[in-house]
């Protein structure tokens, strides 16, 4: 039964928040600092390190009376850092952000209050907001309060706005290092497997997009890895019956999930097809997203500059240059 056992909070838990991080000196800080200036009184920063060359370690070095564990080694990639974080982990509550994003003032407070409050979720997300290099606002993102089959159906939720409870994590296992793009969507099917999840309407973290970026460097790649899942999702006991009682939602969610990095990785027709084949088995999956089938289509055709356009010209007008510094939380 999903959600039948409730969790003991204490007053004021721990939480551990893990940063991965490897040649990521222009933003490491920027994300170290996020962490530290959390106004919640008790949190245990680890940050490992995958041996960068960069810098990365003198920034560490200048914040290591405050960092409860740090290493700089080579590792197997972004997953086994990440677990090597949270294995060594000693709080009640644990999250990761990568050393890229940034944590919005008052996230981590925000968050052991609702864990607490509802001691029945096995984790809690919430808000975000998309920014460039320069922590300039590209977009705000605000999410639905999702369940496991929206999961299934790859409703994906913003990763630095996650926070888990430890004892969930343990139980269903640690991040699965055959995954690489979407670990983290993985790990979220399995918990909500098990127990509810919930949505806390406020912006938490800032999620930072640059061509080095995995969602943008390796968008294609996502596709093979999302079909993977389902089909590990299909056969599996307890998230096969998922699967079969929502069968042309959930394949119609992963078509749609495909398109979209298809497009972010410019193959427009291949992400139109797709769209097609979701409109064929579940069409108000398709619905909801009709803008991509009109960029995609209109992309496939010659019109790709045109979009990018007028999603450039969007941001501007709407945020107008209005960076991290100036970001009314909300």
């Amino acid at each position: 039964m999903i959600g039948d056992k409730r969790f003991v909070s204490h007053s004021n838990p721990l939480v551990s928040i893990v940063t991965p991080s490897y040649n990521q000196a222009p933003y490491l800080e920027t994300a170290i600092q996020s962490v530290l200036d959390q106004d919640y009184p008790r949190i245990e920063l680890l940050v490992i390190d995958g041996g960068s060359t960069d810098g990365s370690v003198a920034i560490i070095k200048r914040h290591q009376e405050r960092i409860a564990y740090w290493v700089s080694e080579s590792d197997a990639g972004q997953a086994e850092a990440i677990n090597k974080g949270l294995r060594r982990a000693t709080g009640e509550i644990l999250a990761w952000i990568n050393s890229d994003d940034v944590y919005l003032p008052g996230a981590i407070t925000k968050a052991v209050a609702a864990l607490s409050d509802h001691p029945e979720i096995g984790m809690v997300y919430a808000d975000g907001i998309m920014v460039d290099h320069q922590l300039k606002i590209l977009d705000r993102h605000t999410y639905p309060q999702v369940d496991i089959t929206d999961l299934l159906c790859f409703e994906v939720i913003l990763q630095p706005t996650v926070f888990m409870r430890s004892e969930v994590l343990e139980e269903v296992g640690y991040l699965d290092p055959t995954y690489d793009l979407i670990l983290d969507h993985e790990l979220w099917v399995r918990i909500a497997s098990r127990y509810p999840v919930l949505h806390v309407p406020a912006y938490w973290a800032l999620e930072r997009t640059h061509p080095q970026a995995k969602t943008i460097a390796q968008a294609g790649k996502f596709v093979a890895e999302a079909e993977r899942l389902i089909a590990r999702a299909a056969a599996n006991a307890t998230l096969g019956e998922f699967v079969r009682l929502k069968e042309n939602r959930v394949y119609a969610g992963l078509n749609v999930f495909a398109a979209r990095r298809l497009i972010d990785a410019g193959q427009y027709s291949l992400a139109f097809r797709r769209l097609m084949t979701a409109a064929r088995l579940h069409p108000r999956t398709v619905i909801h997203y009709w803008y991509k089938v009109i960029q995609a289509g209109g992309s496939a055709l010659g019109f790709a500059r045109l979009f990018e356009w007028y999603r450039n010209s969007r941001r501007k007008i709407q945020y107008q240059g209005e960076t991290f510094n100036t970001i009314d939380e909300g």
